[in-house]
């Protein structure tokens, strides 16, 4: 499981995938999130933007982010 570091209060879903090297640009980002390939705390997220907060745990593709 890698650990991302979260600077502010929250990051947006597309822009995280896109930081850890797990999307190539935010709008293959979105992409991901459109074809239910990501999910949230185990639960699908379908909101492209939606706002990841430190203790929540981003899964995609097999590869796990823990947000601190």
């Amino acid at each position: 499981m890698e650990v991302f570091e979260l600077k502010g209060e929250h990051i947006a879903l597309c822009d995280l995938l896109k930081l850890v090297g797990i999307a190539d640009s935010g709008g293959q980002g979105k992409a991901m999130v459109a074809e239910g390939l990501v999910s949230v705390d185990g639960e699908i997220e379908s909101r492209k933007t939606a706002k990841i907060r430190a203790g929540q745990t981003v899964e995609c593709m097999g590869q796990a982010i823990q947000v601190r």
